[in-house]
């Protein structure tokens, strides 16, 4: 039996790879079934997968510490997974900004896992799934481009597939360090290539994603969206950033997205896959409560029983340590888009 393996399953994003590949959705990329993710995890993918022949086996922090590399190489060597999906990450933006002890873990976590992961899918002829970030992207303007692909000589707003990273934090930066790890572990190339440039055949998908969202995880994260709205019940107003414009990407979109990637064999390389739709994160939150609360929401001068005023402010705001690039949304021009963050959202608040 075909087995594929997804580390940090029960993240916001992992459980939905469970779910994704547990069960079947094929066609085009929709709602996802609502049930428990971990009463999916069963023992036992390749880049031909099918739901009656596949395993899925999810392992999250409790089964196995992935930075201690020996464990991880034996376990999965005993395993023979055809595809190793990784869904762990360090996120913690300000405090890794912060701390340079904390740093060295966001190092570990998003430059040494994968690297570490790239190692041993060549050795067991497997296919590594990674994912990274639009905060390796700097906001300095370089976004602003000329369709590829599928896109060819459209304009286009956004950081592509090809734009070259310049993060602004030590988070971005360290996941950049892991994509420039992961690329070099696959792919030999010529002195000065870059990740861009380099021929990436070898056998992984790097996928960016930005601002996820979804059901709270089994392991206690919430999205933003799930704070704006846990924040209503004892405010009346709500301020939200409206000067760092990105794009949302909601968990089960991404993971049927990528099960997609890999059945239907897509090239291997790098992939954008937010979904479509730039918006600060003030836009967001009035359409969070546009839906939520139809009347009246974010557009009253002040607040009346059952109404959230929403204020837009500058990200000046709010100090943070870490800088935010103040545009990052991401161009997909190598994969059929994802349906409208609006549409998403309002599927993640019925099933809420």
């Amino acid at each position: 039996m075909k087995k594929i393996l997804i580390l940090g399953s029960r993240g916001m994003l992992g459980q939905e790879l469970v779910l994704a590949f547990s069960l079947s959705c094929k066609g085009n990329v929709g709602p996802a079934p609502r049930v428990p993710a971990r009463s999916f995890l069963a023992e036992g993918g390749s880049s031909s997968l099918s739901v009656s022949d596949e395993g899925v086996v999810g392992w999250d922090k409790e089964d196995l510490d992935v930075t201690n590399f020996p464990l991880l190489e034996e376990k999965i060597a005993a395993l023979k997974p055809s595809v190793i999906i990784n869904a762990t990450a360090y996120n913690d933006v300000d405090v890794c900004e912060k701390s340079d002890e904390e740093y060295q873990k966001a190092l570990k976590l998003n430059r040494d896992v994968p690297g570490k992961l790239a190692e041993i899918v060549a050795k067991i002829g497997a296919i590594l799934v990674h994912y990274s970030t639009d905060y390796v992207f700097g906001g300095d303007g370089d976004a602003v481009g000329v369709g590829t692909g599928a896109h060819i000589g459209a304009p286009l707003r956004g950081y592509d597939e090809t734009a070259p990273p310049s993060p602004l934090s030590r988070y971005g930066q360290s996941k950049w360090e892991g994509e420039k790890v992961l690329a070099l572990a696959f792919v030999e190339t010529r002195h000065g290539a870059s990740l861009q440039t380099a021929n990436m055949s070898s056998g992984f998908y790097l996928i960016r994603l930005s601002r996820l969202f979804g059901r709270p995880a089994g392991s206690g994260k919430k999205s933003f969206f799930v704070k704006m709205l846990e924040l209503s019940q004892t405010q009346e107003e709500l301020k939200a950033v409206n000067d760092e414009v990105g794009c949302f990407t909601y968990a089960p979109d991404l993971a049927k997205a990528t099960k997609k990637l890999i059945e239907e064999k897509y090239p291997f390389g790098i992939y954008h896959l937010p979904n479509e739709g730039e918006a600060s994160w003030y836009d967001g939150v009035v359409e969070l409560f546009n839906l939520s609360h139809p009347v009246g929401a974010g557009f009253k001068p002040a607040p009346t029983p059952g109404v959230i005023l929403i204020t837009p402010v500058p990200a000046s705001t709010f100090p943070r340590p870490a800088r935010r690039p103040s545009y990052s949304a991401l161009a997909n021009t190598k994969f059929p888009k994802l349906r409208h963050y609006h549409d998403a959202l309002a599927e993640f608040l019925e099933q809420l």
